[in-house]
Formats: C-alpha cells, structure tokens, sequence
C-alpha cells in the first residue's frame, strides 16, 4: 500500500504524470496488466501520448495563467488518475483500497503542495519552483512505480 499511498503524492502535485509512470512500469512489466484498459499502455503510441499530456502539463504550469491545482477540475483529474495509478500500484486482493489511499494521499497533498508553492513563488518565481517541483514529481513517480529503473536492476 506504501507505492498507492506514495503515488497519491505525485499526483497531489501533477495530474498527468501517474499515468504516464504507470505507463512506464507496465510497458516494462514491472507492474501487471490487471487494470481495465491497462493493457493499452502497452502501446507504445498511447505510452508515449501519456509521456506527451505530463510534460505539456509540466510546462503548461509554467505559465502566469495556469489555475491553481486545487480548483475542483484540478482535484477531479487528480482524483480519477490517483485511483487509477493507485490501484495499478496495488496488490492484486487489493485494488480498491490502494485506489481509495491514492485519492486520499492526492487531495490532501494538493492543497499541502500549493501552499508550499505559494510560499516557494513569493521568493524565487513560478518558473524557477515549477522546474524545481516538476523534478521531483517526475523522479518521485518513476522511482515509485518503476524501483528496477531507478536501481538499475533488470
């Protein structure tokens, strides 16, 4: 449950970039197909979309006009991609519980996260902690649901 609980996090921060990890990790099989439309991820077309939608999200954040992460459309899309990369994160007996921490973990860490960007923009820009966050959230999701990518065992 820690990996659903962890990848709630990244998506408190970005919406988009869940699903393009669990991308990743299920076209490397280190997750399984077992979610509905999970074997599609398979596709490279559709993976690398998934890749496409995270770093336009990334950059798009970067703009004086991008709304803040805790306006409801913003919750909902981290909301619907927390549950789904959660429950891929999940064991299998347990697919519904890891969505349900996913979420939690999710709209608790949004608003947690643009306080602390709110802060973080009042002294060093939007642009310099939208690089500086997106760092993180990539190297967190790939770390959480890719581990034998990041330790370079195969």
């Amino acid at each position: 449950m820690i990996r659903s609980f962890l990848i709630g996090l990244v998506a408190g921060q970005r919406g988009i970039t869940p699903l393009a990890v669990i991308a990743t990790a299920t076209r490397r099989e280190e997750i399984p197909a077992t979610l509905p439309l999970q074997t599609l991820l398979r596709n490279p077309v559709i993976a690398a979309g998934t890749a496409a939608f995270a770093a336009a999200e990334m950059a798009g954040d970067k703009m004086k006009t991008a709304p803040d992460r805790i306006v409801p459309i913003g919750l909902a899309v981290r909301g619907v991609t927390a549950a789904y990369a959660g429950a891929a994160l999940a064991p299998r007996d347990k697919k519904v519980l890891g969505a349900a921490v996913a979420v939690g973990s999710a709209l608790a860490a949004s608003y947690f996260g643009w306080r602390l960007r709110c802060a973080a923009m009042a002294r060093y820009g939007q642009t310099a902690t939208g690089f500086v966050e997106d760092a993180i959230v990539f190297g967190a999701g790939l770390a959480i649901a890719n581990p034998k990518l990041v330790s370079g065992k195969a």
